[in-house]
């Protein structure tokens, strides 16, 4: 018979999706570049987060759009194995498919029926140029998709805050605008480790996941909406 308290600790899946914009605007000013450094420089914090947190599993994918849109890490990889190869950047801002992807795979049968909210994390730096709005539908038809943390990154002047705020759809949670490199990568690392610690803690350490709530298929935790970081200072030389 175990000890009190030595009972084995049932982690419970996490899946986190990047959903990134690599059209044609994304190279000018370095700004991919400075996407995929900070999504690298971020990554181990984020193993760090997982491997602290004994009640969570935490699973990584990612989504790249511009003219169309493509699975750029098709499986759900374990945080600890996850490695971000570069983007390149080219084409227009197709949207709205990239949403229509993720929500093909926030079904039951490839996510399961328990586990954390999934986060999704939205990064653009233009205009849409597909019908975002029906990609965004999509992903709120699922129960996964309505139930997900949804976050959502405007790189540059240029990004349209309207779309990416009604991808997030949540007064509370505003639209990050990173104006800068330093910006970018403060936020990228908030959202891949403060959040996702968030998400994935329970209210009790010692009941990590309570009885589920009136749909039943889904763990219902309390989330602490964590507060962003604030902007970091902005030179003016360097304003995208």
């Amino acid at each position: 018979m175990p000890l009190p308290g030595s009972e084995k600790v049932s982690a419970r899946p996490l899946h986190f999706i990047w959903i990134v914009d690599v059209s044609g605007s994304m190279s000018v000013d370095g700004k991919i570049q400075s996407l995929n450094q900070a999504i690298k420089d971020a990554s181990p914090a984020m193993r760090d987060v997982a491997e602290n947190n004994p009640f969570a599993e935490v699973f990584v994918r990612a989504v790249r759009f511009s003219s169309g849109a493509q699975w750029h890490v098709a499986t759900p990889t374990p945080v600890q194995d996850f490695q971000w190869k570069d983007l390149s950047a080219e084409g227009v801002t197709d949207m709205g498919a990239a949403l229509g992807m993720v929500a093909d795979s926030l079904s039951v049968e490839q996510m399961g029926e328990r586990g954390y909210p999934p986060v999704l994390v939205l990064v653009s730096d233009g205009q849409p140029t597909d019908d975002y709005k029906s990609g965004i539908a999509k992903v709120m038809a699922t129960n996964w998709g309505r139930k997900a943390v949804r976050l959502a990154i405007a790189i540059g002047a240029d990004a349209d805050h309207g779309s990416l705020a009604a991808f997030v759809g949540d007064v509370e949670r505003p639209v990050l605008k990173a104006d800068n490199a330093e910006s970018l990568t403060q936020y990228i690392k908030w959202v891949s480790t403060i959040v996702v610690q968030s998400v994935s803690s329970p209210p009790s350490k010692t009941n990590p996941v309570t009885e589920p709530g009136p749909n039943k298929n889904y763990v219902d935790t309390e989330i602490w909406d964590p507060i962003p970081p604030a902007p970091a200072p902005v030179d003016s030389s360097q304003i995208w």
